[in-house]
Protein backbone atom coordinates (compact mmCIF):
# COMPACT_ATOMS: atom_id res chain seq x y z
CA UNK A 1 0.00 0.00 0.00
CA UNK A 2 1.81 3.31 -0.71
CA UNK A 3 1.94 5.74 2.04
CA UNK A 4 -0.82 8.51 2.03
CA UNK A 5 0.25 11.94 3.25
CA UNK A 6 -2.26 14.42 1.78
CA UNK A 7 -5.79 13.81 3.33
CA UNK A 8 -8.80 12.80 0.83
CA UNK A 9 -9.96 9.96 -1.05
CA UNK A 10 -7.94 7.58 -2.65
CA UNK A 11 -9.03 4.69 -5.40
CA UNK A 12 -6.94 1.36 -5.24
CA UNK A 13 -7.49 -1.72 -8.09
CA UNK A 14 -6.75 -4.88 -6.76
CA UNK A 15 -6.38 -7.38 -9.10
CA UNK A 16 -7.95 -11.03 -8.37
CA UNK A 17 -7.46 -12.50 -11.26
CA UNK A 18 -4.16 -14.56 -12.55
CA UNK A 19 -2.92 -13.43 -15.78
CA UNK A 20 -3.93 -15.02 -18.70
CA UNK A 21 -1.88 -17.18 -21.34
CA UNK A 22 -1.77 -16.55 -24.91
CA UNK A 23 -0.96 -19.97 -26.56
CA UNK A 24 1.81 -19.53 -28.86
CA UNK A 25 2.16 -19.97 -33.21
CA UNK A 26 2.54 -23.68 -33.90
CA UNK A 27 2.79 -24.01 -37.66
CA UNK A 28 5.28 -21.17 -38.50
CA UNK A 29 7.54 -22.88 -40.95
CA UNK A 30 11.25 -21.41 -41.45
CA UNK A 31 12.78 -22.06 -45.13
CA UNK A 32 16.39 -22.09 -45.57
CA UNK A 33 17.89 -22.25 -49.19
CA UNK A 34 18.83 -20.60 -51.99
CA UNK A 35 17.16 -17.43 -53.92
CA UNK A 36 17.43 -15.02 -56.76
CA UNK A 37 18.38 -11.64 -53.88
CA UNK A 38 19.76 -12.95 -51.07
CA UNK A 39 21.32 -13.61 -48.34
CA UNK A 40 18.62 -11.97 -46.03
CA UNK A 41 16.18 -13.27 -43.29
CA UNK A 42 12.62 -12.17 -43.76
CA UNK A 43 8.45 -13.00 -42.64
CA UNK A 44 6.13 -13.21 -45.76
CA UNK A 45 2.75 -14.50 -45.78
CA UNK A 46 2.05 -14.59 -49.84
CA UNK A 47 4.43 -15.83 -52.95
CA UNK A 48 3.63 -12.81 -54.36
CA UNK A 49 5.27 -10.92 -50.61
CA UNK A 50 7.82 -13.53 -51.67
CA UNK A 51 8.88 -12.62 -54.91
CA UNK A 52 9.01 -8.69 -54.37
CA UNK A 53 11.34 -9.47 -51.78
CA UNK A 54 13.43 -12.53 -52.62
CA UNK A 55 12.68 -12.91 -56.91
CA UNK A 56 11.67 -15.35 -58.51
CA UNK A 57 12.52 -19.19 -59.61
CA UNK A 58 15.96 -19.80 -61.70
CA UNK A 59 15.18 -19.87 -65.05
CA UNK A 60 15.40 -23.37 -66.61
CA UNK A 61 16.74 -24.30 -70.22
CA UNK A 62 15.40 -26.71 -72.16
CA UNK A 63 16.42 -28.48 -75.21
CA UNK A 64 13.59 -29.36 -77.35
CA UNK A 65 14.69 -31.88 -80.71
CA UNK A 66 12.34 -31.92 -83.73
CA UNK A 67 12.37 -34.21 -86.84
CA UNK A 68 12.59 -33.07 -90.27
CA UNK A 69 8.89 -32.33 -90.54
CA UNK A 70 8.74 -29.64 -87.49
CA UNK A 71 7.47 -32.37 -85.31
CA UNK A 72 8.68 -32.27 -81.45
CA UNK A 73 10.66 -35.55 -80.67
CA UNK A 74 11.71 -34.99 -77.51
CA UNK A 75 12.13 -32.10 -74.37
CA UNK A 76 15.31 -32.01 -72.22
CA UNK A 77 15.62 -30.02 -69.37
CA UNK A 78 19.14 -29.67 -68.42
CA UNK A 79 21.31 -27.65 -65.82
CA UNK A 80 24.61 -26.70 -66.90
CA UNK A 81 25.90 -30.26 -68.65
CA UNK A 82 23.77 -32.76 -66.25
CA UNK A 83 20.36 -33.90 -67.26
CA UNK A 84 18.81 -34.39 -64.13
CA UNK A 85 15.61 -35.45 -64.55
CA UNK A 86 12.57 -32.95 -62.93
CA UNK A 87 14.58 -31.99 -60.05
CA UNK A 88 15.23 -28.48 -60.03
CA UNK A 89 19.01 -26.92 -58.96
CA UNK A 90 17.50 -24.48 -56.84
CA UNK A 91 14.25 -25.79 -55.06
CA UNK A 92 13.04 -22.27 -52.75
CA UNK A 93 10.73 -20.45 -55.05
CA UNK A 94 9.07 -23.71 -55.70
CA UNK A 95 9.05 -24.80 -52.68
CA UNK A 96 7.20 -21.67 -51.19
CA UNK A 97 4.37 -22.14 -53.90
CA UNK A 98 4.05 -25.35 -52.84
CA UNK A 99 3.44 -24.86 -49.37
CA UNK A 100 1.17 -21.83 -49.73
CA UNK A 101 -0.88 -24.72 -52.21
CA UNK A 102 -1.46 -26.64 -49.60
CA UNK A 103 -2.64 -24.53 -46.81
CA UNK A 104 0.47 -22.07 -45.26
CA UNK A 105 0.46 -19.51 -43.55
CA UNK A 106 3.20 -16.37 -42.54
CA UNK A 107 6.40 -18.31 -42.99
CA UNK A 108 10.05 -17.19 -42.76
CA UNK A 109 12.68 -17.28 -45.62
CA UNK A 110 16.08 -17.54 -44.36
CA UNK A 111 18.34 -17.21 -47.83
CA UNK A 112 21.56 -18.25 -47.50
CA UNK A 113 22.75 -16.78 -51.07
CA UNK A 114 21.30 -16.20 -54.72
CA UNK A 115 21.56 -18.34 -57.64
CA UNK A 116 25.33 -17.52 -58.62
CA UNK A 117 26.23 -19.59 -55.67
CA UNK A 118 27.12 -23.15 -55.50
CA UNK A 119 25.15 -25.16 -52.86
CA UNK A 120 27.23 -25.71 -49.89
CA UNK A 121 27.08 -27.17 -46.35
CA UNK A 122 28.07 -24.22 -44.99
CA UNK A 123 26.00 -22.13 -46.40
CA UNK A 124 22.65 -23.68 -44.58
CA UNK A 125 24.94 -24.37 -41.49
CA UNK A 126 25.32 -20.68 -41.16
CA UNK A 127 21.37 -20.37 -42.17
CA UNK A 128 20.56 -22.25 -39.22
CA UNK A 129 22.70 -20.35 -36.63
CA UNK A 130 20.59 -17.31 -38.37
CA UNK A 131 18.11 -18.93 -37.44
CA UNK A 132 18.32 -19.63 -34.04
CA UNK A 133 18.12 -16.08 -33.49
CA UNK A 134 14.58 -15.66 -33.80
CA UNK A 135 11.72 -16.47 -31.52
CA UNK A 136 8.46 -17.53 -33.89
CA UNK A 137 9.51 -19.96 -36.39
CA UNK A 138 8.26 -23.19 -34.59
CA UNK A 139 8.73 -25.68 -37.85
CA UNK A 140 12.17 -26.39 -39.99
CA UNK A 141 11.82 -27.09 -43.21
CA UNK A 142 15.17 -27.81 -45.78
CA UNK A 143 14.22 -28.53 -48.81
CA UNK A 144 16.63 -26.71 -51.31
CA UNK A 145 19.31 -29.06 -48.74
CA UNK A 146 18.43 -32.02 -51.24
CA UNK A 147 20.89 -30.85 -53.86
CA UNK A 148 23.87 -31.44 -51.01
CA UNK A 149 25.61 -34.58 -50.94
CA UNK A 150 24.20 -36.97 -49.12
CA UNK A 151 26.63 -37.22 -45.89
CA UNK A 152 26.47 -33.36 -45.83
CA UNK A 153 22.67 -33.45 -46.32
CA UNK A 154 22.06 -35.99 -43.12
CA UNK A 155 24.65 -33.79 -41.30
CA UNK A 156 22.76 -30.95 -41.75
CA UNK A 157 19.37 -32.93 -40.86
CA UNK A 158 21.17 -33.59 -37.52
CA UNK A 159 21.98 -29.70 -37.04
CA UNK A 160 18.09 -29.07 -37.51
CA UNK A 161 17.37 -31.56 -34.96
CA UNK A 162 19.88 -29.86 -32.78
CA UNK A 163 18.59 -27.08 -32.69
CA UNK A 164 14.80 -28.52 -32.29
CA UNK A 165 15.89 -30.28 -28.91
CA UNK A 166 17.62 -27.17 -27.84
CA UNK A 167 15.15 -24.52 -28.25
CA UNK A 168 12.81 -27.08 -27.48
CA UNK A 169 10.07 -24.94 -29.47
CA UNK A 170 10.36 -26.00 -33.10
CA UNK A 171 10.11 -29.56 -34.92
CA UNK A 172 11.71 -30.33 -38.51
CA UNK A 173 10.49 -31.63 -41.06
CA UNK A 174 12.96 -33.52 -43.22
CA UNK A 175 13.22 -35.23 -46.68
CA UNK A 176 14.29 -38.59 -47.35
CA UNK A 177 16.83 -37.42 -50.15
CA UNK A 178 17.51 -39.70 -53.45
CA UNK A 179 20.12 -41.55 -53.83
CA UNK A 180 22.91 -40.37 -56.34
CA UNK A 181 22.99 -43.17 -58.13
CA UNK A 182 19.79 -44.59 -58.17
CA UNK A 183 18.01 -41.16 -58.28
CA UNK A 184 15.44 -42.89 -56.12
CA UNK A 185 14.73 -41.80 -51.90
CA UNK A 186 16.61 -44.27 -50.08
CA UNK A 187 14.87 -44.75 -46.45
CA UNK A 188 17.59 -47.16 -45.30
CA UNK A 189 20.46 -44.67 -46.21
CA UNK A 190 18.30 -41.82 -44.84
CA UNK A 191 18.02 -43.78 -41.05
CA UNK A 192 21.61 -44.65 -41.57
CA UNK A 193 23.23 -41.48 -41.84
CA UNK A 194 20.66 -39.57 -39.45
CA UNK A 195 22.31 -40.57 -36.65
CA UNK A 196 20.28 -41.30 -33.32
CA UNK A 197 20.15 -38.15 -31.37
CA UNK A 198 16.84 -36.23 -30.90
CA UNK A 199 14.98 -37.92 -33.27
CA UNK A 200 11.54 -36.98 -31.27
CA UNK A 201 12.17 -33.36 -32.70
CA UNK A 202 11.30 -34.56 -35.86
CA UNK A 203 9.62 -36.51 -38.72
CA UNK A 204 10.37 -37.83 -42.30
CA UNK A 205 8.38 -38.11 -45.23
CA UNK A 206 8.76 -39.61 -48.46
CA UNK A 207 8.74 -40.43 -51.14
CA UNK A 208 8.86 -37.44 -54.16
CA UNK A 209 5.59 -35.28 -55.27
CA UNK A 210 5.42 -34.65 -58.80
CA UNK A 211 3.66 -31.85 -58.88
CA UNK A 212 1.57 -29.71 -61.23
CA UNK A 213 3.74 -26.26 -60.86
CA UNK A 214 5.34 -25.82 -64.20
CA UNK A 215 9.06 -24.41 -64.50
CA UNK A 216 10.11 -21.03 -65.08
CA UNK A 217 12.13 -20.07 -67.86
CA UNK A 218 12.88 -17.63 -70.53
CA UNK A 219 12.46 -18.20 -74.07
CA UNK A 220 16.14 -17.68 -74.86
CA UNK A 221 17.03 -19.96 -72.71
CA UNK A 222 15.08 -22.99 -74.62
CA UNK A 223 17.14 -24.81 -77.07
CA UNK A 224 15.35 -25.91 -80.40
CA UNK A 225 17.07 -29.06 -82.55
CA UNK A 226 16.48 -28.94 -85.81
CA UNK A 227 17.74 -31.59 -88.62
CA UNK A 228 19.66 -29.78 -91.52
CA UNK A 229 17.85 -29.19 -94.78
CA UNK A 230 19.87 -31.67 -96.39
CA UNK A 231 18.57 -34.39 -94.21
CA UNK A 232 22.36 -35.04 -92.60
CA UNK A 233 22.51 -36.12 -89.64
CA UNK A 234 24.12 -32.33 -88.22
CA UNK A 235 21.42 -30.67 -86.19
CA UNK A 236 21.18 -26.80 -86.06
CA UNK A 237 20.17 -24.81 -82.99
CA UNK A 238 17.80 -22.01 -82.43
CA UNK A 239 16.57 -20.04 -79.82
CA UNK A 240 12.93 -20.15 -78.94
CA UNK A 241 12.63 -16.60 -78.79
CA UNK A 242 14.06 -16.48 -82.02
CA UNK A 243 11.00 -18.27 -84.27
CA UNK A 244 8.23 -16.78 -82.33
CA UNK A 245 7.52 -14.31 -85.62
CA UNK A 246 8.95 -16.90 -88.38
CA UNK A 247 7.35 -20.38 -87.13
CA UNK A 248 4.63 -19.67 -85.26
CA UNK A 249 3.05 -23.12 -85.31
CA UNK A 250 6.24 -24.70 -83.57
CA UNK A 251 6.54 -22.30 -81.19
CA UNK A 252 3.08 -22.88 -79.82
CA UNK A 253 3.69 -26.38 -80.04
CA UNK A 254 6.54 -25.85 -78.13
CA UNK A 255 4.91 -23.74 -75.34
CA UNK A 256 2.91 -25.83 -74.92
CA UNK A 257 4.98 -28.80 -74.33
CA UNK A 258 6.93 -26.65 -71.48
CA UNK A 259 3.84 -26.28 -70.21
CA UNK A 260 3.31 -29.88 -69.55
CA UNK A 261 6.95 -30.40 -67.97
CA UNK A 262 6.27 -30.88 -64.16
CA UNK A 263 8.37 -29.98 -61.39
CA UNK A 264 9.08 -32.83 -59.02
CA UNK A 265 9.55 -31.54 -55.52
CA UNK A 266 10.82 -33.29 -52.19
CA UNK A 267 7.36 -33.12 -49.81
CA UNK A 268 8.63 -31.32 -46.51
CA UNK A 269 6.82 -28.15 -48.36
CA UNK A 270 3.74 -29.53 -49.15
CA UNK A 271 3.71 -31.18 -45.68
CA UNK A 272 4.48 -27.73 -44.05
CA UNK A 273 1.12 -26.44 -45.67
CA UNK A 274 -0.77 -29.44 -44.12
CA UNK A 275 0.32 -29.00 -40.54
CA UNK A 276 0.01 -25.28 -40.85
CA UNK A 277 -3.85 -25.92 -42.13
CA UNK A 278 -4.56 -28.56 -40.17
CA UNK A 279 -3.69 -26.20 -36.67
CA UNK A 280 -5.40 -23.53 -37.82
CA UNK A 281 -8.45 -25.97 -38.49
CA UNK A 282 -8.32 -28.46 -36.18
CA UNK A 283 -5.47 -28.06 -33.81
CA UNK A 284 -1.77 -28.44 -33.23
CA UNK A 285 -3.34 -32.43 -30.81
CA UNK A 286 -4.77 -33.24 -34.48
CA UNK A 287 -2.26 -35.36 -36.32
CA UNK A 288 -1.30 -34.17 -39.77
CA UNK A 289 -2.44 -37.47 -41.85
CA UNK A 290 -4.90 -38.25 -43.62
CA UNK A 291 -5.21 -35.50 -45.56
CA UNK A 292 -4.95 -34.75 -48.96
CA UNK A 293 -2.41 -33.19 -51.01
CA UNK A 294 -2.85 -30.29 -53.38
CA UNK A 295 -1.20 -29.35 -56.36
CA UNK A 296 0.55 -32.92 -57.12
CA UNK A 297 0.16 -35.58 -59.83
CA UNK A 298 0.79 -38.30 -57.70
CA UNK A 299 4.32 -39.53 -55.46
CA UNK A 300 6.88 -40.51 -57.68
CA UNK A 301 6.90 -44.50 -56.04
CA UNK A 302 3.95 -45.60 -55.25
CA UNK A 303 4.11 -47.36 -52.08
CA UNK A 304 1.72 -50.43 -51.33
CA UNK A 305 0.68 -51.79 -47.51
CA UNK A 306 3.01 -54.17 -47.44
CA UNK A 307 5.84 -51.53 -48.17
CA UNK A 308 4.90 -49.13 -45.58
CA UNK A 309 5.34 -51.86 -42.89
CA UNK A 310 8.99 -51.56 -43.36
CA UNK A 311 8.63 -47.42 -43.20
CA UNK A 312 6.29 -47.22 -40.74
CA UNK A 313 8.24 -49.69 -38.29
CA UNK A 314 11.46 -49.76 -38.14
CA UNK A 315 12.40 -52.95 -36.20
CA UNK A 316 16.41 -52.38 -36.46
CA UNK A 317 16.53 -48.61 -35.13
CA UNK A 318 12.71 -47.58 -34.02
CA UNK A 319 13.61 -44.68 -37.00
CA UNK A 320 9.97 -44.51 -38.29
CA UNK A 321 9.45 -42.48 -42.48
CA UNK A 322 6.00 -41.19 -43.18
CA UNK A 323 5.12 -42.09 -46.79
CA UNK A 324 2.62 -40.12 -49.16
CA UNK A 325 0.60 -42.47 -51.03
CA UNK A 326 -1.89 -42.36 -53.74
CA UNK A 327 -5.40 -44.07 -52.97
CA UNK A 328 -7.82 -45.02 -56.09
CA UNK A 329 -10.94 -42.00 -55.70
CA UNK A 330 -9.44 -40.64 -52.83
CA UNK A 331 -5.96 -38.50 -54.23
CA UNK A 332 -2.36 -38.53 -52.99
CA UNK A 333 -2.95 -38.21 -48.79
CA UNK A 334 -0.15 -38.27 -45.96
CA UNK A 335 -0.22 -41.93 -44.52
CA UNK A 336 1.86 -41.20 -41.70
CA UNK A 337 2.42 -39.25 -38.02
CA UNK A 338 5.25 -40.59 -36.73
CA UNK A 339 8.16 -38.84 -35.43
CA UNK A 340 11.78 -40.45 -36.20
CA UNK A 341 11.73 -41.90 -32.69
CA UNK A 342 9.31 -44.13 -33.90
CA UNK A 343 9.26 -46.87 -31.04
CA UNK A 344 9.79 -44.52 -28.21
CA UNK A 345 6.08 -44.69 -26.53
CA UNK A 346 6.21 -40.91 -25.23
CA UNK A 347 7.06 -39.04 -28.22
CA UNK A 348 6.28 -41.60 -31.21
CA UNK A 349 3.40 -39.27 -32.84
CA UNK A 350 4.32 -35.86 -34.50
CA UNK A 351 1.02 -34.69 -32.46
CA UNK A 352 1.92 -35.02 -29.19
CA UNK A 353 5.50 -33.87 -29.77
CA UNK A 354 4.52 -30.66 -31.47
CA UNK A 355 1.23 -30.65 -28.72
CA UNK A 356 4.28 -30.68 -25.71
CA UNK A 357 6.22 -28.00 -27.72
CA UNK A 358 3.14 -25.37 -27.55
CA UNK A 359 2.44 -25.88 -23.83
CA UNK A 360 5.81 -25.71 -22.77
CA UNK A 361 6.27 -22.05 -25.17
CA UNK A 362 2.90 -21.41 -24.09
CA UNK A 363 3.73 -21.84 -20.27
CA UNK A 364 7.03 -21.02 -20.55
CA UNK A 365 6.59 -17.23 -22.00
CA UNK A 366 3.05 -16.61 -19.79
CA UNK A 367 4.60 -17.33 -16.49
CA UNK A 368 7.75 -14.97 -17.26
CA UNK A 369 5.65 -12.02 -14.88
CA UNK A 370 6.77 -14.16 -11.85
CA UNK A 371 10.61 -13.57 -12.41
CA UNK A 372 11.82 -11.58 -9.36
CA UNK A 373 8.69 -11.69 -8.16
CA UNK A 374 8.30 -12.93 -4.23
CA UNK A 375 8.65 -16.10 -4.16
CA UNK A 376 6.02 -17.09 -1.61
CA UNK A 377 1.97 -18.35 -1.43
CA UNK A 378 0.60 -15.33 -3.33
CA UNK A 379 3.27 -15.83 -6.57
CA UNK A 380 2.63 -19.43 -6.31
CA UNK A 381 -1.03 -19.33 -6.79
CA UNK A 382 -0.79 -16.62 -9.47
CA UNK A 383 1.64 -19.15 -11.53
CA UNK A 384 -0.62 -21.90 -11.06
CA UNK A 385 -3.85 -20.27 -12.02
CA UNK A 386 -1.78 -19.01 -14.90
CA UNK A 387 -1.09 -22.76 -16.13
CA UNK A 388 -4.55 -24.26 -15.84
CA UNK A 389 -6.22 -21.62 -17.38
CA UNK A 390 -4.27 -22.64 -20.30
CA UNK A 391 -4.65 -26.36 -19.93
CA UNK A 392 -8.30 -26.32 -19.25
CA UNK A 393 -8.79 -24.67 -22.46
CA UNK A 394 -7.10 -27.51 -24.34
CA UNK A 395 -8.75 -29.64 -22.58
CA UNK A 396 -12.25 -27.73 -23.25
CA UNK A 397 -11.43 -28.16 -27.29
CA UNK A 398 -10.45 -31.71 -26.95
CA UNK A 399 -6.48 -31.84 -27.08
CA UNK A 400 -6.77 -33.65 -23.68
CA UNK A 401 -7.37 -36.74 -22.78
CA UNK A 402 -9.75 -36.93 -19.72
CA UNK A 403 -13.68 -36.86 -18.65
CA UNK A 404 -13.05 -34.16 -16.17
CA UNK A 405 -9.81 -31.74 -16.06
CA UNK A 406 -8.39 -33.39 -12.94
CA UNK A 407 -8.54 -36.67 -15.24
CA UNK A 408 -6.96 -34.28 -17.96
CA UNK A 409 -4.19 -32.67 -16.17
CA UNK A 410 -2.62 -31.20 -12.89
CA UNK A 411 -0.24 -28.44 -11.93
CA UNK A 412 1.57 -28.73 -8.28
CA UNK A 413 4.12 -26.16 -7.40
CA UNK A 414 4.33 -24.95 -3.33
CA UNK A 415 6.55 -25.41 -0.81
CA UNK A 416 6.65 -29.47 0.55
CA UNK A 417 5.31 -30.00 -2.32
CA UNK A 418 7.89 -29.05 -5.65
CA UNK A 419 10.15 -27.66 -3.33
CA UNK A 420 12.22 -27.46 -0.31
CA UNK A 421 13.61 -24.34 1.68
CA UNK A 422 16.80 -24.68 -0.34
CA UNK A 423 15.21 -24.11 -3.38
CA UNK A 424 13.38 -20.96 -2.15
CA UNK A 425 16.77 -19.60 -0.78
CA UNK A 426 18.39 -20.27 -4.31
CA UNK A 427 15.56 -18.20 -5.51
CA UNK A 428 14.22 -21.63 -7.51
CA UNK A 429 10.54 -21.70 -8.06
CA UNK A 430 9.33 -25.30 -9.53
CA UNK A 431 6.62 -26.50 -10.82
CA UNK A 432 5.43 -29.80 -12.14
CA UNK A 433 2.90 -29.99 -14.97
CA UNK A 434 1.35 -33.85 -15.93
CA UNK A 435 -0.56 -33.25 -19.19
CA UNK A 436 -2.56 -36.36 -20.62
CA UNK A 437 -2.59 -35.87 -24.34
CA UNK A 438 -4.62 -37.40 -26.98
CA UNK A 439 -3.25 -40.00 -29.37
CA UNK A 440 -4.36 -40.19 -32.85
CA UNK A 441 -5.71 -43.84 -33.52
CA UNK A 442 -3.28 -45.16 -35.63
CA UNK A 443 -4.49 -48.41 -36.11
CA UNK A 444 -8.10 -49.20 -35.91
CA UNK A 445 -9.10 -52.86 -35.68
CA UNK A 446 -12.72 -54.14 -36.92
CA UNK A 447 -13.28 -57.44 -35.03
CA UNK A 448 -15.99 -59.83 -36.28
CA UNK A 449 -17.59 -62.79 -35.62
CA UNK A 450 -21.12 -65.19 -36.51
CA UNK A 451 -23.48 -64.95 -34.71
CA UNK A 452 -25.42 -68.32 -34.50
CA UNK A 453 -28.54 -68.33 -35.05
CA UNK A 454 -31.43 -68.27 -32.41
CA UNK A 455 -35.10 -69.32 -32.33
Amino acid sequence: MPAYKTPGVFVEEISTLPPSVAEVSTAVPAFVGYTEKGPKIARVSTLLEYEQLFGGPKPATFTVATDASGNITSVTRTLGSNTVGAVPEFLMYYALSHYFKNGGGSCYVVSTGDYGMTPAKADFVAGLARLEQEDEPTLIVLTDAVNLAAADYHELAQAALLQCRKLGDRFAILDVKKDAQANTPDPDAFRTGIGTNHLAFGAAYYPYLETTLNFGYAESGVTIQQPAADGTATTTDVALAAIKSSKTALYNQVKTQLSAQRVVLPPSAAVAGIYASVDRDRGVWKAPANVSVSAVLGPVVKISSDAQEGLNVDPTAGKSVNAIRAFTGKGTLVWGARTLAGNDNEWRFVSVRRLFNMIEESARKGTSFAVFEPNDMTTWLKVKGTIESLLYSLWERGALAGAKPESAYFVHVGLGKTMNAQDVLEGRMIVEIGVAAVRPAEFIVLRFTHKLQEG
